[in-house]
């Protein structure tokens, strides 16, 4: 890892940007795969599938049948596992339900907002090495919370040709019964545009890697939303001297398995600390099945010597990271200074597996420092608001005058006139 000692403050911009690709390059790879899949449909999928994946599925719909037989090909100790997280995940997402209320805003004058369910969304489950079945729950369930009507799954197949039994039983388990075999900014572009076999959505979620971010980009800019910008796993931690370099050690290392392209940050204002999470690094690492992923993701990671917890605070702001681990004394009491990060996990017994898993909270986050400016995903990503107003009689006799006014000071005739009308009809009656 890269290790910097008490960096001046115009040093941290530098030591606070990602591994990317050359963007330019980057988006026109992207936009390739996006006009082929929109102009061939499915002939598109399967070409790219061959090439990316290394495999070309009988079909790229998953069905009924393999959906059913996934049952037989997971142990009942883990299906315990993931109900339990299914349980966690629609406790916390089914409160975030809320109630319309109205608001009389002059006399006379209601108004409100009531939640309706995005109809057909679309989310991605990386492939990978790894089964990624947990990013099933946390898109899934708050999904069918909402009471959207169609929800589309895309994730790519193995090299077998098939999907992964775990997102199978999850899909099925929470409910979901459309899923396809396609990955990449090729599973996008198939669910902003509809192919044959995989229908077009109306919003995109789900974290992917470079490609699959610049994909739900582009497609952002047309008719498609998406839920963030999410792309490569990254993790934060800050340390004093009260920390266990033992759970500090374990937590960076738990976002560097993800993907060389992941990114692991500690922050202290202890040298010790430094020192002795090096050396957990190197004896926890040697023993993960993944240790040469997470080597590679820690040649781009570092450790960051400041003056005090302030200036550790201050840095994590700028960076706005997707996870934040405090590992500090009194750590619930940082936390009204932090305005930029995914997700917080409080004290020295809050890994951030837990809340990948079975906390409750939703491990689908900005990355990249879009935790600036972009939520994680909640029950809110799948609705959107409608306001209404309802104006009697008394109402727009108060407000209308000053309506008029306003309309005709703008020039909008017609807009006047709308009020007019109605004031002179209302008068009339009377």
């Amino acid at each position: 890892m890269i290790i910097a000692r008490y960096p001046q403050q115009q040093e941290w911009d530098a030591l606070c940007r990602r591994p990317a690709m050359e963007r330019a390059e980057l988006f026109a790879k992207v936009q390739t795969i996006m006009d082929a899949v929109k102009q061939e449909g499915d002939a598109a999928l399967y070409r790219f599938s061959k090439t990316y994946d290394g495999v070309r599925p009988e079909s790229l719909r998953v069905s009924e049948e393999e959906i059913a037989a996934s049952d037989k090909r997971v142990s009942e100790s883990l299906k315990s596992d993931i109900r339990l997280a299914i349980s966690t995940i629609r406790t916390f997402h089914a409160a975030q339900v809320r109630t319309p209320e109205k608001i009389e805003t002059f006399p006379g004058v209601t108004c409100w907002r009531e939640a309706r369910p995005i109809e057909k969304v679309g989310i991605y489950i990386p492939g990978g090495t790894a089964p990624l079945f947990s990013s099933v729950l946390m898109l899934g369930i708050p999904a069918v919370l909402a009471g959207c009507s169609e929800i589309v799954l895309c994730s790519p197949p193995r090299k077998d040709g098939t999907l992964h039994p775990l997102i199978c039983w999850a899909a099925r388990e929470i409910g979901l019964k459309i899923l396809c075999k396609v990955g990449g900014a090729q599973a996008v572009a198939a669910m902003a545009y509809g192919t044959e076999s995989v229908p077009a959505v109306h919003k995109i979620l789900g974290p992917g890697n470079q490609y699959v971010t610049a994909a739900k980009q582009l497609v952002s800019t047309e008719h498609v939303a998406i839920d963030m910008p999410a792309g490569p796993s990254e993790v934060l931690v800050i340390a004093d001297a009260s920390a266990n370099p033992v759970f500090v050690a374990a937590d960076l290392l738990s976002q560097a398995e993800h993907g060389a392209d992941s990114q692991a940050v500690l922050l202290t204002c202890d040298p010790e600390i430094i020192r002795e999470t090096e050396m957990e690094l190197q004896r926890q690492i040697g023993r993960l099945p993944r240790a040469e992923t997470a080597a590679k993701a820690l040649e781009h990671s570092s450790m960051i010597l400041l003056e005090d917890i302030e200036a550790c605070l201050a840095f994590s702001n700028i960076y706005a990271p997707e996870h934040l681990i405090l590992h500090t004394e009194a750590a619930e009491a940082l936390t009204e200074k932090i305005m930029n990060a995914g997700s917080v996990f409080i004290g020295p017994y809050t890994p951030e597996s837990a809340g990948d898993y079975a906390s409750g909270t939703n491990h689908t986050l900005p990355t990249n420092g879009f935790a600036r400016n972009y939520s994680g995903v909640s029950l809110d990503s799948y609705v959107k608001m409608l306001t209404f107003q309802q104006i009697d009689e008394k109402g727009l006799l108060k407000i209308g005058p000053s309506i008029e006014r306003m309309a005709e000071e703008e020039e909008l005739e017609a807009h006047k006139q709308a009020v007019r009308l109605r004031l002179e009809h209302i008068k009339e009656r009377k």
